[in-house]
């Protein structure tokens, strides 16, 4: 483990299984580094900033799952089984779709973007 911290096992209940992380400084000047002071909130718009397209695979799921629910009340004659695996599979669909979305984005923005446009600057 790094400096700094330290391992303490909780007793109470299978102690192997889970390990209590005590932080303690980081270094002599009583800073914690930036990363213990960012918030959830702070975390996932920095994310969004980097791959925009994950909070739209997040709403996405999150909709589907919604009409599911909403749809459970009013879907006849057919099984619960049949419905809960469709459910599951336009959700993950659409969680894949947004994340392929986010790949070709990030192969754009990486490689061909600078490759085309860097040397019509030139």
């Amino acid at each position: 483990m790094g400096e700094g911290r330290q391992i303490v096992f909780n007793d109470s209940w299978q102690p192997h299984l889970y390990p209590i992380v005590t932080r303690e400084k980081m270094s002599s000047d009583n800073q914690w580094s930036a990363d213990e002071d960012e918030s959830q909130l702070s975390r996932l718009i920095r994310k969004s900033r980097d791959s925009p397209f994950v909070p739209i695979g997040i709403a996405g799921f999150v909709t589907v799952v919604s009409y599911g629910l909403y749809k459970l009340k009013y879907r006849r004659d057919q099984k619960m089984s049949l419905h809960l695996i469709h459910m599951r599979v336009a959700a993950q669909g659409f969680v894949v779709g947004a994340v392929t979305l986010g790949v070709l984005y990030s192969m754009y923005k990486d490689h061909i973007r600078p490759r085309f446009f860097s040397e019509s600057k030139k």
